[in-house]
Parts: C-alpha cells; sequence; structure tokens
C-alpha cells in the first residue's frame, strides 16, 4: 500500500520524487523519506506525516544529486514516526532501501541477524531486508544486484523495493513479488521507477511492468537488465501508457473525490463505449466472446473482490442470477483461500479490483486458477497484476481514481458486470430480445440521469448540515439497493468517521431496530420496483420508532415523500440499472458530512487506496 518512486539520469532527482510521492501520497500518508547521492554521499531526510511535511522539513536542506529514491508510508510493522519512515539504511550505512508489502518471515530473519551482529533502529520489516542484502554482499563474493537476488530467495512475503548504493550512483536496483512495479524508459540512461504509472507519465509514456520474482537493474548507460529469482535473464517488454497527465490533476475541484464523483457521466459512458451498439442491437465482450463455450456452460460463478468491489460484486450476484440463470456466489478475497473453498473446473472466478493490485484478490485467483476455474478480472488499470494472471477480462475505463474513497470506480464496475451480464445472459438465451435491447437501450441513457442526480447537489448539501453531528447511521435497501445500502454506509464511516451500517430492509428488525431513535438518521433506497411496498412499510417501521427517514425516491413519488423527513429525488429507470443511479446522491451525502465534520475526504486516516498487502 505505500508508494514508491526512483529516479536515475541527469535531472534533478528531488524535484521528480517529491512531484512522484505526491501522486502517490494516496497509496499511504502516514511518513515519507528520500534518499539522495550526491558529492556529499548519501543523504537521507525521512519525516512522519505527509509528503508536505518532508517537503517543508527539505526546504533548507542539500537536495542536490541526480540519483534518488523516495517513499510514502502505510504503516504495517511499527508506528508512523521519523524512525519507521522509509527509506531504512543497512548497518554500514552503504545502503538504502524502500519497501512497499510485507516481509512475513521477518522476526526470524531479524533474530537470526541480530545473532550476527546487526543492530536494528526501527520496528520495521524493511530495515532486516536491507540488513540482509548487505549480509549477503559481505559473507560472499557477490555483486549488489546478486546479493539482491539471493537475499530476496530468503524472503516469505509480498515486496517491491528499490535499492540505491552508496558507492555507485551509476544504477538502481529493483525487484518485485506481489507488490506492483513498473519502471520508465525516458532519455538515454534516465529511468523512472515508481509503484503505479502516476509519477512517470509526466515524463514517458514507456514503462516496463516487472512480474513476480522479477529483480532489474538499471543503469546510466541506459541498460534494463532483468532475470528472475533463479538468475534465468528476461527480455523487458515495453509498453506504451494510455494515462493523460490532466486526468491526475484536480480539474478546478476541491477534492478528487468530488471530481471523481462529478466524472461519472464520462466514466460510465466510456465503460460501454465501444462495447455496445444500439444501432446493431450487440454488445460485445471480447473476453467472453473468446471463451463463449466456458460462459455458456458454467455450472457457477463464483465473485472474488474486497471493499467497494466486494459490493459491486453483490449487483453481479442479482445481475447475473435475474438475467443470465447462473447461480453466483459472492465472496471475500481476503477469507476465500483461507477456508478450503469447493471450486470447480466448469465454474467461472470473476475478480474485481480498481487497481488490479489488492493482494487479497490476487491471493484468490492463484487459487481458483490451479483449481482449474477460469478466471476473469475486472480492473480499471491497464498492465495491472490481475489483467496479467487472469485468463480474460474487461477493463473499466474509468480512468485514474485518486481519491482513498472509491466512486467512479464502483459505478463503473457495476457498468461493465451489467455488461456481463446481459452478454451472457443473451449467449445462453437466458433473455427475451424486449428486454436485452430495452435494458440496453435503458443503459445508454444513464449518464444523463446521473447528471440529473448531480444537479441535486445544493439539496444534499442542506440534509448533510442536519446530519453532520450523527455518532450512527443506518442504511437500508431491498433487492438491487441492498449492495447500494452496503455502499452507502461505507462510504459515510470511512471519510466522515461516522458509524454507519448497512442491511437488508427486512432485516432491521431482526437486531438493528433496536438502535433507532430520534436521534439516529435511517438513509433508505426507496426506489420504484417490485419491493416498493415493502420498503413503504418499512420506513414506517422505522418512523414508529421516531427515526429519521432520509430517502431516495423516485421522481414524482408521493407515498415516500410524504413520510420521510428528508427526500432526494432521482430519475426513473429500470431496478436493474438503479444501483448506478441511486449511489450517487449517497456519494454527495458522504462527501458533504466529512467536509463539514473537518475530515480529509481524499485521505481518510488509516486507509489507503491500492491494498497490496493481506
Amino acid at each position: 500500500m505505500c508508494g514508491i518512486v526512483g529516479y536515475i539520469g541527469e535531472k534533478d532527482a528531488y524535484p521528480i520524487i517529491i512531484k512522484g510521492l505526491k501522486r502517490l501520497e494516496y497509496r499511504g500518508y502516514d511518513s515519507s523519506g528520500v534518499a539522495l547521492l550526491n558529492d556529499q554521499g548519501l543523504t537521507l531526510y525521512k519525516r512522519k506525516g505527509k509528503v508536505s511535511d518532508l517537503e517543508e522539513f527539505t526546504e533548507s536542506k542539500d537536495k542536490s544529486g541526480s540519483i534518488g529514491i523516495g517513499h510514502t508510508r502505510w504503516a504495517t510493522h511499527g508506528e508512523p514516526n521519523d524512525v519507521n519512515a522509509h527509506p531504512h539504511v543497512s548497518g554500514d550505512g552503504k545502503l538504502a532501501l524502500i519497501h512497499n508489502g510485507i516481509i512475513e518471515n521477518y522476526a526470524s530473519l531479524r533474530e537470526e541477524l541480530s545473532n550476527r551482529g546487526h543492530v536494528f533502529h526501527s520496528d520495521t520489516d524493511t530495515e532486516v531486508l536491507v540488513h540482509l542484502i548487505e549480509d549477503v554482499r559481505k559473507n560472499t563474493d557477490l555483486n549488489l544486484f546478486d546479493s539482491v537476488r539471493v537475499a530476496l530467495n530468503e524472503v516469505i512475503g509480498a515486496y517491491a523495493i528499490v535499492v540505491l548504493d552508496k558507492e555507485n550512483d551509476d544504477e538502481l536496483i529493483v525487484a518485485k513479488k506481489s507488490s506492483p512495479l513498473v519502471v520508465g524508459i525516458g532519455e538515454p540512461g534516465e529511468f523512472f521507477i515508481a509503484s503505479d504509472a502516476t509519477p512517470i507519465i509526466e515524463y514517458t509514456k514507456n514503462v516496463v511492468y516487472l512480474e513476480d520474482e522479477e529483480i532489474a537493474l538499471v543503469n546510466r548507460k541506459g541498460d534494463l537488465k532483468i532475470v528472475n529469482i533463479q538468475n534465468q535473464p528476461v527480455t523487458p517488454y515495453i509498453q506504451e501508457l494510455e494515462l493523460q497527465l490532466e486526468a491526475l490533476e484536480k480539474g478546478g475541484y476541491d477534492h478528487f473525490m468530488l471530481k471523481e464523483i462529478y466524472e461519472q457521466p464520462r466514466s460510465i459512458t466510456d465503460c460501454f463505449r465501444g462495447r455496445m451498439n444500439l444501432n446493431k442491437g450487440l454488445i460485445k465482450m471480447s473476453g467472453i466472446d473468446s471463451y463463449e463455450g466456458k460462459w455458456k456452460n458454467a455450472k457457477r460463478i463464483i465473485i472474488v473482490a474486497c471493499g467497494t468491489s466486494w459490493h459491486a460484486g453483490l449487483v453481479a450476484e442479482y445481475l447475473f442470477e435475474d438475467l443470465a440463470r447462473i447461480p453466483v456466489e459472492v465472496e471475500y478475497a481476503s477469507e476465500f483461500r483461507y477456508r478450503n473453498p469447493i471450486i470447480n473446473e466448469d465454474d467461472i472466478v470473476i475478480a474485481i479490483s480498481q487497481s488490479g493490485e489488492t493482494a487479497d484478490t490476487l491471493a484468490a485467483i492463484k487459487l481458483a486458477k490451479d483449481k482449474g476455474a477460469h478466471i476473469f478480472g475486472v480492473c480499471n488499470v491497464v498492465g495491472s497484476t490481475i489483467s496479467r494472471e487472469t485468463h480474460s477480462g474487461a477493463y473499466t475505463h474509468a480512468g485514474p481514481e485518486i481519491g482513498v474513497a472509491s466512486t467512479k470506480a464502483f459505478t463503473a464496475q457495476v457498468t461493465v458486470l451489467t455488461l456481463m451480464a446481459l452478454t451472457v445472459a443473451r449467449k445462453k438465451g437466458a433473455v427475451s430480445d424486449e428486454k436485452y435491447h430495452r435494458l440496453m437501450a435503458e443503459l445508454s441513457t444513464i449518464p444523463d440521469k446521473v447528471e440529473r442526480v448531480l444537479q441535486t447537489n445544493d439539496e444534499i448539501e442542506v440534509i448533510a448540515e442536519i446530519y453532520k453531528d450523527a455518532t450512527n447511521a443506518l442504511y437500508l435497501g431491498r433487492g438491487y439497493s441492498f449492495p447500494v445500502a452496503l455502499e452507502g454506509a461505507l462510504k459515510l464511516k470511512e471519510i466522515s468517521y461516522i458509524h454507519a451500517e448497512g442491511y437488508p430492509a427486512a432485516e432491521m428488525k431482526h437486531g438493528p431496530i433496536a438502535l433507532i431513535d430520534e436521534e439516529m438518521p435511517v438513509f433508505v433506497i426507496a426506489t420504484q420496483g417490485p419491493s416498493y411496498e415493502k420498503v413503504v412499510s418499512n420506513i414506517q417501521e422505522v418512523k414508529a420508532r421516531k427515526g429519521k427517514i432520509i430517502a431516495i425516491i423516485t421522481e414524482g413519488d408521493k407515498d415516500v415523500k410524504g413520510m420521510a423527513d428528508h427526500y432526494i429525488e432521482i430519475p426513473s429507470c429500470d431496478e436493474v440499472l438503479m444501483p448506478l443511479v441511486s449511489t450517487v446522491p449517497l456519494q454527495l451525502l458522504s462527501y458533504h458530512i466529512a467536509l463539514m465534520r473537518g475530515c480529509n475526504v481524499d485521505q481518510p486516516r488509516n486507509l489507503a487506496k491500492s491494498v497490496t498487502v493481506e
């Protein structure tokens, strides 16, 4: 979850590294640090807090040097402080290392190295790794590159690392396993290294994504040498980035989260652009078309995901069972492989991840592949590990999502999953032509309907002001709206720190109703659909306990409007597509409440965007 940056070339390294760390700060912001090589030797600056704190700390200090590494941290081992911040230095002071991931056997390695005389100053697993590399180099005739490779053979866990040698300002060593790492190729003799492409795109579009257990050396001669952990040479595969620099800026919005909420009409359109042809009445999903037999004969679909992506998976459960008539199980990826799941060769596993790097989801993919299932990935980041590890898949094309709380990623995932369900349903003959074409046509109108919801922002802000001081909240929905209730509750708690829970509306009376009093806001998705009358009854049950009802209703609805303390009207659409519309006002509510409570909406405490550790 940490962000790492490295640079070697002719330019000043520090400005490139600091700008890169700011672009990666969504991956962690507990502490940050840089290491630079210059005429004075190895210069190291580390600071608890955000990258801006590091920038302020180094303002009057020597920051020269054309080779360096930087890190922004999400703490795993050791509390956030200056000492635990990266980079970490070897005992002899010659090596500096930055690391994203977790070394699972760090305790035994630390004990062994301590017995050999190594002294540790931090609580991190990363310091153990740099000492291990030092130890290998001291006790063998190996150069640094091979010392890194040999040391990593002793490591259990995940890592993306960059190693800097005080005595050699001509090269950097990088390696990865289960954590993302990309190498950008700039001018001759110039390389950029980062956790993802966002720090690189300003300087070059030519990149190499390292695969697991690959170690690379880059130097000022322009060499890019890659071997695997068994020391077998690997030919670099250079890709061209599709990312646009302007997509990484706020574009006039106060926060990335608000920008990304307002980008949803476009991002939803981009999801079906090129895939859905209304004139021909066709949806083309190449990842499904290429494996048509697998999908038509699938006995079961298993969806693995975490967080917001798991909620998108719950929507997909309704979609695939409703439209394609295939049984679906939705699993937390973090639990999936630890319960000895039953996986068959005629199962299809859909793995959903915004970043395409979620460690738990990748572990679930590996297990399912070993069992012979067909794996389909849904992710947003081109070139990500999930896109390379799955048999087939679909990109959401949502563009970069910088805000830690997912917004446009959710609606983009649901859009792609809707296209998938319709495609499979058509191939299986499980949906009528009339319904297929009607849902296609209605899906094409969703961006305009989301645009209309965004125009209610001022009304939503008024409601947010009323409930900003709540300490608890309930979110209720039925059918397709149940996952929306879960997602709405997640958004509120992760950025405003208000305790919130989502429930199927009918489950309220099986426990949560005991919490309801005149102080409790209850957010209800009460749009028109098959469960509408039941939801109305649930609202009456809340009102009888003096709970405050904030209802998401269909335009023109008078019944719930008359019962609710507050309401937000959204355009009518088929219930199959309603999650794409009804989730947007809940995103705006969470945003405004968090802002009014003085919370950092883009970087909520204790969270990081890309969860690359288990």
